[in-house]
């Protein structure tokens, strides 16, 4: 198992790159970063790519994402030259599933809205996790009242592994400087009132003064409205 005090004492005094490179080098080939292509990661994967730093970048390919996301996926391929992983749903799985329920079953229960955020996101990703020791994450503090108890640096029990969130601490404020600063390519409808950016029918913008989650499964809810992807029992390390 992954030391994670030792990997705390090791990251202490770096800046953003540092951290990542020293994890790079540290867990070469066993270290990954997964996009949805919002805000956050676009910066995160910005660091990665502009600074050649070695750690594999992927996607889950659902299915079901916004256009705009589409063509951000595909406008940072084209400037960066690099290669992003997509990671599909199981086809079986997922054809049962809309064999059986139809294709929008997951307005019909939270149950069936879990199958679906499972199929579609959870199964690929731990075969997208699978043999890595490092997950770089996107996530910042203020995102949602669930994650300020979090830390940038957790054990994940479910996946096995570490989770690093390198911006962890920047406010949106933060993220939106160091793209324009960057002249960062960033979907469109986070400029529309959609904070967070997943699924196309599971989606929509929030008014001003809603929560940052009000617009991910709106009819659900709140406290239901975490997809599993970040919801597996972690062990922290505080900063």
């Amino acid at each position: 198992m992954v030391n994670l005090e030792e990997i705390k004492n090791e990251l202490q005094g770096l800046d953003v790159i540092g951290k990542l490179k020293l994890l790079a080098e540290k867990y070469a080939g066993e270290i990954i970063f997964s996009t949805s292509f919002g805000w956050e990661d676009q910066a995160i994967t910005h660091l990665i790519f502009a600074n050649n730093i070695p750690i594999k970048v992927f996607t889950l390919e659902t299915g079901r994402l916004f256009p705009e996301t589409y063509y951000v996926w595909n406008r940072t391929l084209e400037i960066y030259n690099k290669p992003i992983h997509a990671y599909y749903p199981n086809n079986e799985l997922l054809q049962d599933m809309v064999n059986t329920k139809g294709p929008n079953s997951f307005y019909e229960s939270v149950e069936n809205r879990k199958e679906c955020c499972y199929i579609r996101k959870i199964e690929p990703l731990k075969r997208a996790l699978t043999g890595n020791k490092i997950w770089i994450t996107g996530i910042r503090a203020e995102q949602s009242p669930n994650r300020e108890d979090m830390h940038d640096l957790e054990w994940d029990e479910g996946n096995q592994l570490v989770k690093f969130h390198p911006i962890f601490d920047w406010t949106l404020a933060d993220v939106k400087n160091y793209i324009k600063a960057n002249n960062i390519v960033y979907n469109t409808l986070h400029d529309k009132g959609f904070p967070s950016i997943g699924c196309a029918p599971c989606t929509r913008a929030v008014a001003p003064g809603e929560d940052f989650r009000a617009g991910r499964w709106w009819w659900e809810e709140q406290s239901k409205k975490e997809c599993g992807l970040h919801a597996t029992e972690v062990k922290s390390v505080g900063s």
